[in-house]
């Protein structure tokens, strides 16, 4: 298997008419491995790296699925919550969110991100496991989308494509999970991942000149852009 390069095979997750109850699973179960491989403690590092210390501010996150990492930095991070912002294009994944239990206000909008403008940008926009679901020219756009729509900064919670990872997750999830989206699109998920000279371009293609690209375990990159350290206007 070649894994010198992205490939474009769709996951499952992304087709058409997925029934509610499989969405349900796949959600449930993506927020066990966040929670046990580390995605979690990902997500609120460069959330923290981005806010620092001071004010309440409203966090965004686009491709939101369940809500889970939402959830993750509220859990860690009451106090510096105004507002939490989900934006999905799933129905499935915007109810299965609605149904958790959330001590902050929380905004959930149904649609793709693109089409959504704010009257007040969010301070800091972040996404989790959702860059590698597009194709390299669509996400030179979604960063500079990123970019445009926060006033603090953005992060980027995703995946190293590396061959001991593919290998690792497959296994996992063929013994232990129950759900066929996670079977499938996991290790395909690893595939679509990224090597950090792809991220350094992407961000570069994006007119992004300030940022740091973090490896973390297990497997995942962590980018963080703040606009205090970025003054340029992206392309």
């Amino acid at each position: 298997m070649d894994f010198s390069i992205r490939t474009d095979q769709p996951e499952l997750l992304d087709l058409p008419d997925i029934p509610a109850e499989a969405i349900y699973r796949n959600m449930q179960e993506l927020s066990f491995i966040n929670r046990w491989l580390g995605g979690h403690d990902i997500t609120i590092q460069g959330f923290h790296q981005i806010a620092g210390n001071g004010r309440q501010l409203t966090i965004c996150e686009i491709g939101s699925g369940g809500g889970d990492n939402l959830r993750a930095i509220e859990k860690k991070s009451r106090n510096q919550i105004k507002k939490l912002i989900g934006i999905d294009i799933n129905r499935d994944c915007i109810s299965f969110a609605e149904m958790q239990d959330w001590q902050s206000e929380v905004q959930w909008i149904r649609d793709d991100f693109r089409n959504t403008h704010f009257k007040d940008p969010p301070d800091i926009l972040f996404c989790s496991l959702f860059c590698h679901h597009f194709k390299d020219e669509e996400l030179v756009s979604m960063l500079q989308w990123m970019y445009a729509n926060c006033t603090r900064g953005f992060f980027i919670n995703d995946l190293h494509r590396h061959p001991l990872a593919y290998y690792a997750i497959r296994m996992l999830t063929a013994a232990f999970s129950r759900s066929y989206l996670v079977k499938n699109d996991a290790p395909l998920s690893v595939r679509r991942g990224f090597r950090k000279k792809e991220l350094e371009s992407l961000l570069q293609r994006a007119g992004i000149s300030s940022y740091h690209v973090r490896w973390k375990w297990a497997f995942r990159w962590l980018v963080t852009v703040s606009k205090e350290n970025d003054r340029r206007t992206p392309i």
